[in-house]
């Protein structure tokens, strides 16, 4: 076990330098350095004086070299003009003696945001715990029902009731956020039907969570993921059901309760445990949609306001969030599955 860990933390280490420097490269492009140079210096300075601003401001350096400085592992440039020495590293009214020479993600500095004008890490970190909230209560809908409809339905493949949870479950994976979120919102935040029992905005849920505020961006995302979960539930079950061990306790007379939770319940979760743990990914990226349309400012508005302004530093943050949150629950997922099965355990 410890040669496995050991091994796929070598694998998430080079991951994640590949992800975040394919990121890196792609939001320092020469366009993107254009407009930023454009939204700090002004919409009207020409061609020589961008470049001036991007030479001044560290810009102009090789790929590499600057990759190295934001991830932590050179050192940062400094630049001494008229005897005054700026640097990446060198904060206003600073002594430039006293400044580090390595300020990357690494040693916690993640830039400034050019959009809201505040360290990148502070930003992330208060919109990631508000989006934490929310996948929370997702995951507390989400998990329980999708288990208990896909078990449902798996242990009578082919019945009635199997047909109708499949089908509830197939209808809701078909519809995607964007649409069922409308449909909430029309049918229990508008006056049109009557029905206003729920605001149609989360924007109150940022400072106080109640069920009125929170109700409708939960279900939207929950029931989305309801639907795909249960489905791997039902057909993992209805395998596991039909396994020999399962038919030799039931001719030994064992009640079909105790057969279903004793020797089937474990072996049916196997597969869904991995896709439940993909969830939280599919989670932190998907919300973009349901936190935009409920006006609630959690990590998905915060990417969507760095892509809309061309906020390098606030994209580079949230995509090393992004990147960390999906190679780590990649970990869980595999030392669950190495626990969860026997036979991988003793291999």
């Amino acid at each position: 076990m410890l040669t496995f860990l050991l091994r796929r933390l070598l694998t998430m280490l080079l991951t994640a330098l590949c992800l975040t420097f394919v990121v890196f490269f792609l939001t320092n492009l020469s366009p993107n350095l254009e407009k930023v140079a454009k939204s700090e210096a002004g919409s009207r300075i020409t061609d020589a004086e961008v470049a001036s601003w991007l030479e001044k401001n560290g810009y102009a350096r090789p790929m590499l070299v600057r990759y190295g400085e934001w991830i932590g592992l050179a050192p940062g440039w400094r630049r001494d003009e008229a005897g005054v020495i700026s640097g990446r590293c060198i904060a206003r009214g600073t002594d430039p003696a006293a400044a580090p020479r390595f300020c990357g993600v690494i040693q916690g500095y993640w830039g400034q945001s050019t959009v809201f004008k505040e360290p990148v890490a502070g930003i992330v970190a208060t919109r990631l715990g508000l989006t934490g909230i929310l996948m929370f209560w997702v995951m507390a809908v989400m998990v329980p029902s999708a288990l208990l409809i896909g078990m449902l339905a798996g242990m009578r493949e082919g019945s009635r009731l199997d047909r109708s949870l499949s089908t509830v479950s197939i209808a809701s994976t078909a519809t995607p956020e964007y649409v069922s979120g409308v449909i909430f919102i029309a049918l229990f935040a508008s006056s049109m039907t009557g029905l206003k029992w729920f605001k149609g905005t989360a924007t109150s849920a940022m400072d106080t969570i109640t069920f009125e505020n929170f109700f409708l961006p939960v279900m939207t995302i929950a029931v989305y993921g309801i639907g795909y979960i249960a489905r791997m539930t039902r057909a993992s079950m209805a395998e596991v059901m039909t396994a020999q061990y399962i038919r030799t306790a039931r001719l030994k007379g064992v009640a079909f309760g105790q057969v279903v939770m004793r020797h089937a319940l474990r072996n049916a979760l196997i597969a869904p445990f991995t896709v439940i743990m993909l969830q939280f990914p599919w989670l932190l990226n998907g919300v973009v949609i349901v936190e935009t349309l409920f006006n609630y400012k959690g990590f998905g508005w915060t990417l969507v306001q760095a892509a809309g302004n061309n906020d390098i530093q606030l994209l580079l943050g949230c995509s090393v969030v992004a990147v960390v949150v999906v190679l780590v629950t990649q970990l869980i997922s595999d030392v669950g599955y190495v626990f969860l099965n026997p036979r991988i355990r003793i291999s």
